[in-house]
């Protein structure tokens, strides 16, 4: 069974991707990308805003492995806090209809 998109990638560029994407989303608050990667983005940024929910050494050292220093600073100071008394569903994925270059569906992802 198959448990994750591969989006024509190899492991370690399909990490980095969704590094990349994280870092942007939390850094920006909305980024408009293909609705796959947003859907495979989604589990890996919730988990990181779930781990900051508390200002923790543990959370921020998981946040540091995946994030560059200024994004984990924007997750444990504003971010993490933010959602302290939600339970989870921090994104929010919109779909916005086909690119017109290569019809590939897009979607923008954003926190809630």
């Amino acid at each position: 069974m198959k448990k994750t998109r591969k989006l024509s990638r190899k492991r370690d560029q399909r990490r980095a991707l969704l590094k990349g994407l994280a870092a942007n989303l939390i850094l920006r608050g909305k980024i408009k990308t293909t609705e796959a990667k947003a859907k495979e983005a989604r589990p890996f940024i919730e988990k990181l805003i779930s781990k900051n929910r508390k200002k923790t050494l543990n959370g921020a050292r998981y946040a540091a492995k995946f994030l560059p220093g200024i994004a984990v600073q924007k997750l444990i100071n504003e971010i993490g806090p933010r959602y302290a008394q939600r339970k989870g569903g921090y994104t929010r994925i919109i779909k916005l209809g086909a690119r017109k270059t290569d019809s590939a569906r897009m979607a923008a992802i954003e926190l809630v």
